[in-house]
């Protein structure tokens, strides 16, 4: 489920980013500084959607970086970002984007509940509300934990 996956420590608010390789460097600090990713796990993020495009940006305003665990993941988890002003990844579709939702995943199956639950409160507006207007990590927690 997501609320095992995240926690308080995972979840950044307003973060600055001039782009969006800015952008998730910052958003994916919070798991490399919990020992989640090792910092070469950044940097295939990186690379892949240098390849590959940004087949990050799942939906509008959204992106769902993540790599290979062998580029680095240690430990399973989503790290929460908003950002204070958006930023484009280049897709036509879904830019800019204003939440990041930074995944690792250190196996093929520990994630998945944890991402349906996320696709969940994707569908939700009252979720972007709350991001929108949350002034901590601990509410971002707290409304996660209370669905």
């Amino acid at each position: 489920m997501l609320k095992d996956l995240t926690n308080e420590k995972l979840v950044c608010l307003n973060i600055e980013a001039r782009d969006w390789k800015e952008a998730i460097y910052k958003s994916a600090e919070p798991l490399l500084l919990a020992g989640k990713i090792k910092k070469s796990y950044i940097e295939a993020i990186i690379n892949t959607i240098e390849e590959t495009g940004p087949y990050i940006v799942i939906t509008k305003n959204v992106a769902l970086p993540h790599a290979r665990a062998e580029y680095g993941a240690i430990e399973s988890a989503i790290g929460i970002a908003t950002l204070k002003k958006p930023v484009c990844f280049g897709s036509e579709e879904n830019d800019p984007v204003k939440y990041i939702f930074c995944l690792s995943a250190h196996d093929n199956t520990s994630h998945l509940m944890a991402l349906a639950d996320l696709t969940a409160l994707l569908e939700r507006k009252d979720f972007y509300k709350m991001l929108d207007q949350a002034q901590s990590a601990s509410e971002i927690i707290s409304y996660i934990n209370n669905l």
